[in-house]
């Protein structure tokens, strides 16, 4: 049978799905502890309002006309209007409705992912400029697709602007095949949070760029954990779309981490144009619509509930934070050379000093207990506690400047998992420290 490119590209999971298929085949329930899995905290999710939400839809037929049809491929008016009244009722990124006229708000297909993966359709094919460490699973969805991704290695703010200018520069010709810049403004994998001067400054860059090869060349801001800021000694975010005058920047968020994933509710916020009228005519080719009725209970939600919603889901991810960094202290303190985030979403990202993190490090082999030593893995039948997480090694880009640290390097989720059970997961991960570096394995310097 022959395929596409792209189809013969897919073929084979990606490592890291691979990896996670692996682990999930055989995992168990209050034994192993799955840190890898970005998925929320089963206690955020709003189980009672949902079904209050849907009872709402459901009986309203008069405001929620026709909610168990076919929708709008532009999405829900209810949810649009619902979402700019939350925007601009709670200040998000500082908007307000004046900041808001002129801009266009489209609702994705499925979730807000589903929206970057229009981009791969309506952007010409040909270079993408993100972070490194990068979100890894978009990153490698693209390069199947035939995009060329460039990764720019961060600083304490966000991708480097130094780098990202050597990165340009040493395009050459090549930059007339720039498709677009994206950059997750609280990075997953690495939890660096794109400050606000940062992402201005990376506007100032696109626009240079822009003006210089005489086109408009979008760049994407990816919001998906900012609704997740918990930490109260960080700087509000800023939303870049008041300071753009060229029409070159927008803004992708969802509702998944702060409401529920199941609901794959996404939206993109820019100026109204030619791209947002082909991601909505992509949203029509893909089904019509996200699900109508799905798109009215959020909207019912964003009106009734999220105020408190807001406030219960960020105190319950500051509480695990604080936890779960302690753990790291107390743990595995000593031999981090650096530990990012614990202040928005729900992840860690730790830089070991010396040991090896990678598929095929003593680490990983003891941690999942795959090391073929019974003292180690324990029998068949009572295999130990096995932690899973995502290796380093799948987070930077394996052509980047990161390759060679990332063998270093785990991003840890806090989301799933209670905490107790993550520090005691944490206590495994120092044992397979000490294993790792008693087997003597050459390291490699980053």
């Amino acid at each position: 049978m022959r395929l596409s490119s792209y189809g013969q590209a897919s073929t084979s999971p990606a490592p890291v799905s691979r990896m996670m298929a692996e682990f999930a085949h055989d995992f168990r329930d209050g034994v192993d502890i799955n840190l890898g899995v970005g998925y929320v905290n089963e206690e955020t999710i709003p189980v009672t309002g949902l079904r209050e939400a849907m009872e709402a839809v459901a009986s309203d037929g008069r405001k929620y006309r026709q909610a168990f049809n076919y929708g709008s491929p532009a999405g829900s008016a209810n949810l649009i209007a619902s979402l700019r009244n939350f925007l601009i009722g709670h200040r998000v990124g500082g908007l307000t409705e004046s900041s808001l006229s002129g801009k266009r708000l489209a609702i994705g297909a499925c979730g807000a992912t589903s929206i970057l993966d229009a981009l791969g359709d309506v952007l010409p094919q040909g270079i993408v400029i993100t972070s490194d460490p990068m979100y890894y699973i978009y990153a490698e969805a693209m390069e199947r697709r035939g995009f060329e991704v460039v990764t720019v290695p961060e600083d304490s703010e966000g991708p480097s602007l130094e780098l990202l200018r050597e990165k340009l520069n040493g395009l050459g010709a090549k930059a007339d095949r720039i498709s677009f810049f994206y950059f997750v403004t609280v990075n997953n994998p690495s939890c660096t949070l794109l400050s606000n001067r940062r992402r201005r400054a990376l506007l100032e860059v696109a626009e240079e760029v822009s003006q210089a090869q005489r086109r408009r060349i979008p760049i994407i801001y990816d919001l998906a954990y900012e609704l997740l800021l918990h930490d109260p000694a960080v700087e509000p975010f800023e939303s870049v779309l008041p300071l753009d005058g060229s029409g070159l920047a927008f803004e992708i968020g969802t509702l998944s981490k702060i409401l529920a994933p199941a609901l794959r509710i996404g939206y993109i916020l820019g100026p109204d144009g030619p791209l947002m009228n082909a991601l909505v005519q992509k949203t029509s080719d893909t089904g019509f619509s996200a699900p109508l009725f799905v798109q009215e209970m959020a909207s019912y939600l964003l009106d009734h509930k999220m105020d408190e919603q807001l406030r219960s889901v960020n105190a319950g991810y500051r509480a695990k934070a604080l936890a779960v960094r302690a753990g790291i202290e107390q743990h595995l303190g000593g031999q981090l050379e650096e530990c990012r985030g614990g202040s928005a979403g729900f992840y860690f990202y730790l830089t070991f000093r010396e040991v090896e993190t990678h598929p095929k490090s003593a680490f990983f082999r003891y941690i999942t207990r795959t090391s073929g030593d019974p003292e180690v893995d324990g029998q068949e039948s009572l295999r130990r506690p096995r932690v899973l997480y995502i290796p380093g090694e799948y987070c930077v880009h394996p052509r980047g400047d990161l390759a060679v640290k990332g063998r270093r390097q785990l991003r840890l989720s806090y989301g799933f998992e209670h905490a107790p059970r993550i520090v005691e997961a944490l206590s495994l991960m120092r044992e397979a420290a000490e294993y790792a570096r008693n087997s003597q394995q050459p390291v490699c310097p980053g």
